[in-house]
């Protein structure tokens, strides 16, 4: 699943939020969207997951900040 996640540009530790998320999903992908300054979370962990991990990464944020991506999944390369 896909997360656009509205957070402070500003505040964020993206290798400390990454080693963080990576120990709960190991092919968990994080990085900022340079347009937007989100932070966008590819993950199989669900958003309540995500938001404790961001809060022990010091990156507290409320649910409503939280949006779940459609899936742009083709299907493709799982056959």
């Amino acid at each position: 699943m896909e997360l656009d996640i509205r957070v402070d540009p500003a505040r964020i530790d993206l290798a400390g939020i990454e080693r963080a998320l990576l120990e709960s999903d190991p092919a968990a992908l994080v990085d900022l969207d340079p347009s937007s300054g989100h932070l966008r979370v590819a993950t199989c962990a669900a958003p309540a997951e995500v938001r404790t991990v961001l809060a022990a990464a010091g990156v507290p944020v409320p649910a409503e900040a939280i949006q779940i991506l459609p899936s742009v999944c083709c299907g493709g390369c799982s056959g």
